[in-house]
């Protein structure tokens, strides 16, 4: 096997980030107790915020970026890892302190691996990646939250993106009726064909807030933030659950008590960065089994590795549908 391999590698200067496709040997790689030859990685929002400098993601330069990957194990002093097992690798500062999936090959501590479910490939996995994996740490909390199919609609707002194309898919199977939110209603088409029961213009989320409005989600996934989550959560249905994954309008949250304290409305927040080992089993055995892999292959384009920063440009953009998968 060869020592060297090609990477993305993001350095900083006076001047700002710079960003090139570069070779790097095994002496690159930064601590682990396995060591992985990486076969896809993906594009998330936090991967083009990264990679475009937008927001502070990266910790650590020089770094390769890339906040998850999947691949094959080629040594390993875990006991829990041995060579030839696939695995999958979400969060954990992969890409932000800890040397990423944008490479050949990436050495990690085991205890941050999951091994993939026999039905899942390593390009599957990364058609979910870690968008799609938070889709369904939040399709779980709305189930144990006690959120069923036939008390009403659930909304899934920023719903042509990789999160939300995942999150429509995974709650049609399991029952719910959903309403996808979207800027881009030219993607109603798509947003149907993969389970949405309607579609809303995401300007009906982004006037101001009131304190209550009309009750209309059961429950919702919203990967947005800002004044669209305030909105949402105004109009969610006495005791519901919103389960909050995202930032893409921003951080803020201008919201009151009221939908709390007067409708028991829940707010969940999902952390797929540094959830328990359990969790992450758990939702990737649901993955295998709740995703239909026909509307996963819809939603998914395929970029190689050099292609990866002008992917980065158009995600922050808004302009990128769904799931791409970086193959490596």
């Amino acid at each position: 096997m060869s020592d060297r391999f090609q990477a993305i590698f993001i350095g900083k200067t006076d001047r700002g980030q710079t960003v090139e496709l570069k070779e790097l040997s095994n002496a690159d790689l930064m601590d682990g107790d396995v060591t992985v030859e990486v076969e896809h990685s993906t594009v998330n929002y936090k991967d083009g915020l990264a990679l475009t400098g937008k927001a502070p993601i990266l910790r650590k330069y020089p770094l390769i970026p890339g906040v998850d990957f999947s691949g094959t194990v080629s040594a390993s002093s875990h006991a829990e890892f041995k060579p030839g097992d696939k695995v999958v690798l979400n969060g954990w500062g992969v890409g932000e302190s800890h040397h990423g999936g944008y490479a050949g090959r990436a050495r990690v501590p085991g205890d941050w691996l999951v091994r993939l479910p026999d039905q899942v490939s390593t390009g599957e996995a990364m058609a979910i990646g870690t968008a799609g994996y938070t889709a369904m740490l939040a399709v779980m909390a709305l189930q144990e939250q006690g959120v069923r199919p036939g008390e009403g609609e659930v909304l899934v707002t920023g719903a042509a993106g990789g999160l939300g194309s995942v999150a429509i898919a995974l709650l049609s199977k399991v029952g719910y009726t959903v309403i996808a939110s979207t800027g881009r209603l030219s993607e109603e088409p798509y947003l149907k064909s993969l389970g949405a029961n309607g579609v809303v213009d995401r300007g009906e989320f982004s006037t101001p807030v009131k304190p209550l409005g009309r009750m209309r989600w059961a429950g919702a996934v919203d990967s947005v933030g800002s004044i669209t989550l305030a909105n949402v959560l105004s109009q969610t249905q006495y005791g519901g659950t919103v389960a909050a994954c995202g930032l893409a309008q921003g951080s803020d949250l201008p919201a009151t008590v009221m939908p709390f304290i007067l409708r028991g409305v829940k707010l969940v927040g999902i952390d797929s960065v540094h959830c328990p080992k359990t969790r992450r089993i758990e939702a990737w055995r649901r993955l295998a089994r709740d995703l239909d892999k026909s509307k996963l292959a819809a939603m998914t384009t395929h970029v190689k590795l050099a292609e990866v920063p002008r992917i980065a440009s158009e995600i922050v953009a808004g302009r990128i549908r769904g799931r791409v998968v970086v193959d490596i």
